[in-house]
């Protein structure tokens, strides 16, 4: 879909996209719903997989809403950056981008003045990044996109209110924890790392993610 985008960008005249981008006032929340009901149509299979995680955009100077000195995944340390969280779609159709939320650090939100210069709503409230893919999985899954698995490193799998959100729905996932969490086994909580530690060799399955710099990842 991007490329069917760029290609009719490049034989457009400059100006109109320039508008769009710059100067049209458009409901970008409306376009999120119908780019899901477009991409449940294109690629929508029942074994795709919504997958969340984060990225950091490198900043030099102070006004970027949400920036300040912040760990950036990546840049693999601390640097003056925003934190987005995304949530992506994949199928064996094809894989796309379908919501976004900005992560808005305290600094940010107990600035009210910096805020209302920024263009922040009064109406914005401190949400950590789990809280917020919660709120783009909530929208995804009511929307009606078909889905097998939700995925995420442990940064979400460690919230447990998104945990018990996706169970409520019935819905699977893949999420990983840290070692220290505690799970549901036989009537009685264990820590992850014990209950890894009680299953033979063979209930272990090692899978390649595909190829990376140094071979398969």
């Amino acid at each position: 879909m991007g490329g069917n985008l760029r290609r009719k960008q490049e034989k457009a005249r400059p100006m109109p996209r320039q508008y769009l981008l710059d100067r049209a006032m458009w409901d970008a929340e409306h376009l999120r719903d119908v780019m899901r009901e477009h991409v449940s149509e294109m690629i929508g299979d029942a074994n795709g997989m919504l997958v969340i995680d984060e990225t950091g955009f490198l900043k030099k100077g102070t006004k970027s809403v949400g920036v300040q000195r912040q760990y950036s995944g990546t840049a693999g340390r601390i640097e003056n950056c925003q934190i987005g969280v995304f949530l992506t779609y994949t199928s064996l159709a094809g894989h796309t981008l379908l919501d976004r939320e900005l992560y808005l650090p305290k600094s940010w939100i107990n600035d009210h003045d910096r805020c209302r210069e920024a263009g922040v709503p009064a109406s914005v409230r401190f949400a950590t990044k789990p809280q917020l893919a919660a709120r783009m999985l909530w929208r995804t899954l009511d929307g009606g996109l078909a889905v097998r698995f939700v995925l995420g490193d442990s940064v979400y799998g460690s919230y447990r209110p998104l945990r018990a959100g996706l169970e409520t729905r019935s819905q699977a996932y893949a999420l990983a924890v840290a070692c220290k969490e505690k799970v549901q086994v036989a009537g009685s909580r264990k820590r992850v790392d014990q209950v890894a530690r009680q299953l033979a060799a063979g209930d272990w399955q090692r899978l390649s993610a595909g190829d990376g710099s140094k071979g398969p990842r």
